[in-house]
C-alpha cells in the first residue's frame, strides 16, 4: 500500500533541485521518522521520492506536513552597531533568532554563507540610515523584506522566493527602515563563491 502524502502546495515555478536539496529533505525524513512521526514504510516511500525528485516543489510536498527541526536554540538577543568604522558578521557565527543592526555611517554585513543553523526563521530589525545593510546568504535561502520600509536608500530583495526555499533553511525576516543607505539582499556572486570554495577546502 502506497503511504499517504500531504496535499501539493499551490504551484509555483519548477526551479531545479539539486544533490544538497535532496540530502537535506532526506535527513528531515529520517529525523522524523526517528521522532515517531513517520513510520519507516512512509519513509522508505518519501526517501525514494525525494532522491528522485526534479524539482523544489517536489521536495516541499514531501516535508510539508512536518514541523521545523527541532532543538534550535534561539538564544539571546543581539544588537549590532555599524558606527563609523562599520561591522561584518562573517564566517561561522552564532546566528539569534532576533537581531537589531543599526548600519550608522560605516553600514552592515551580515553573511550567513557559513553558518550552520536549525532555526525555522530568523527576526531582523534593521536601521540603514547612511551606510546600508547588504544581507547574504546561500542560495536556497529566503529573505522576506516585505516589511522594511523602503525610506530614501530603497529595498532589493534577489533572493529565493519563500515558496521555493530551501526545506531546513530559516527564513530571514526584515523589519525597520531603508533610510538613505538602502538595504539589500541576495546571494554571492561568482567572486564571492569562489572565495567560498577555497575557505571551505582549508
Amino acid at each position: 500500500m502506497t503511504a499517504d502524502l500531504p496535499e501539493p502546495a499551490p504551484a509555483t515555478p519548477a526551479f531545479r533541485a539539486s544533490h544538497a536539496e535532496r540530502d537535506a529533505v532526506v535527513e528531515r525524513l529520517q529525523e522524523a521518522a526517528n521522532e515517531g512521526r513517520i513510520d519507516f514504510a512512509e519513509l522508505d516511500v518519501r526517501v525514494e521520492r525525494a532522491l528522485s525528485a526534479k524539482d523544489r516543489a517536489e521536495l516541499a510536498q514531501l516535508v510539508a506536513d512536518l514541523p521545523p527541526v527541532p532543538g534550535a536554540d534561539p538564544g539571546e538577543p543581539v544588537v549590532l552597531k555599524g558606527g563609523m568604522s562599520g561591522v561584518v558578521r562573517t564566517g561561522a557565527w552564532t546566528v539569534p533568532a532576533a537581531m537589531t543592526v543599526n548600519a550608522g555611517m560605516g553600514g552592515a554585513v551580515l553573511d550567513f554563507t557559513r553558518v550552520t543553523t536549525r532555526l525555522p526563521q530568523v527576526e531582523i530589525r534593521v536601521k540603514a540610515k547612511m551606510g546600508g545593510v547588504k544581507i547574504l546568504v546561500p542560495e536556497g535561502w529566503a529573505v522576506d523584506t516585505d516589511r522594511v520600509d523602503p525610506d530614501m536608500g530603497g529595498v532589493k530583495n534577489r533572493t529565493t522566493a519563500p515558496g521555493e526555499r530551501l526545506p531546513g533553511t530559516p527564513l530571514i525576516r526584515l523589519t525597520g527602515s531603508a533610510g538613505m543607505g538602502g538595504v539589500i539582499a541576495r546571494h554571492p556572486n561568482a567572486w564571492e563563491l569562489r572565495k567560498l570554495k577555497r575557505a571551505q577546502k582549508r
